[in-house]
């Protein structure tokens, strides 16, 4: 245990809230995903991995398995579309939806595989990034989780869970059990009195900020955000006024999957992203979540970096124990919400 030295102290706080930033992402996704869905997204670490485990194949003029990955998902939620608009009398329209479902494929294939090899510059792979991780949203809320829209929070769960190591699974064999790194945006570093800031982080920070308030703005004044928010509010009531749960379901999971992209992005040239890194890296955006009470995103985001702080000070003092610290913060809000919150069963929802 080393001995605490208070002129560390600004230099672990900044740390902290650079890590919490990302944390905070993570948590707002998945609070938003549980509003809309009651899906417990566990999965939501593996977009951060799958973001820049692509950028760093990208950067090696490699075409990322995520191409194949994207691919596959588009063939099974187009034939899944298209046998429902089938059996519903709707042919034609699904007929069209496997066609424009094949031109979108051989699209994606051959953009990606001629920008791959090219090494374009940094801020074109990232674009490339989102654009082959941000999809996966939408295709895994079609393939796994539109079948099961009606189905309890437990078995949303457990899809939840069989999905996360699936996930994991794939990009073990997609990326190797090697660590990666990303490229820094920018280099050097800001000097503030004692605390030396590199412009990565202040980047990661101004980034997250800016999401952050781009969220809010979508919420509070476009008709989209408004109908997700009616959709959180009252299930029962958005969908008796018009709004779809299937594509609320299906811009919530495209959001969850571009602010899970973008994390990865800003975090991967400060961490050393493994195929396995992403169950830690989205369990602290969880407790962030927790926190929040899954409802709340103020609290969420506040929440969040609060596990950034923490993290930082005790990977100073106690980096053995680090992760227990920071997983056992989850216990006493646990026990606070149980004790406090009305239960409701779900039917009466």
């Amino acid at each position: 245990m080393q001995i605490f030295d208070p002129t560390i102290f600004p230099i672990l706080a900044a740390d902290g809230l650079t890590n919490g930033a990302v944390y905070a992402l993570l948590a707002l996704a998945l609070v938003l995903v549980f509003a809309v869905t009651r899906v417990i997204f566990i999965p939501q670490g593996e977009f951060v991995v799958f973001g820049t485990l692509t950028l760093a194949s990208l950067q090696l003029g490699r075409t990322p398995g995520t191409l194949w990955l994207v691919l596959v998902l588009l063939g099974i939620a187009a034939a899944m579309e298209a046998f429902s608009l089938v059996r519903s009398g709707q042919t034609r329209r699904g007929l069209l939806t496997v066609g424009i479902a094949a031109l979108l494929g051989i699209g994606i294939w051959a953009l990606t595989g001629w920008l791959a090899p090219l090494k374009a510059p940094l801020w074109v792979q990232v674009i490339l990034t989102l654009g082959l991780v941000a999809p996966l949203g939408p295709l895994l809320y079609r393939v796994v989780y539109q079948p099961l829209q009606n189905a309890t929070v437990l078995v949303l769960l457990i899809a939840s869970v069989a999905l996360h190591l699936v996930l994991t699974g794939l990009a073990l064999v997609f990326f190797g059990p090697e660590g990666s790194r990303t490229p820094a945006f920018f280099e050097g570093n800001l000097t503030l009195g004692q605390v030396t800031l590199s412009w990565q982080s202040i980047l990661v920070i101004v980034a997250s900020a800016a999401l952050m308030l781009g969220l809010y703005l979508f919420f509070e004044r476009t008709m989209p955000g408004k109908a997700l928010r009616a959709t959180a509010v009252n299930r029962l009531g958005a969908r008796l006024v018009g709004i779809s749960p299937s594509s609320a379901g299906m811009l919530t999971f495209t959001l969850a999957a571009l602010i899970g992209a973008l994390g990865g992005v800003l975090i991967g040239p400060s961490v050393a992203v493994t195929y396995d890194s992403g169950f830690l890296i989205g369990l602290k955006g969880f407790v962030g979540a927790i926190i929040g009470g899954l409802v709340s995103y103020p609290l969420a985001a506040g929440g969040a970096i609060l596990v950034g702080l923490i993290e930082s000070f005790a990977s100073f003092s106690l980096s053995a124990w680090k992760e227990v610290i920071v997983f056992t913060l989850i216990l006493p809000v646990l026990l606070w919400r149980s004790l406090t919150t009305r239960h409701i069963p779900e039917d009466e929802e």
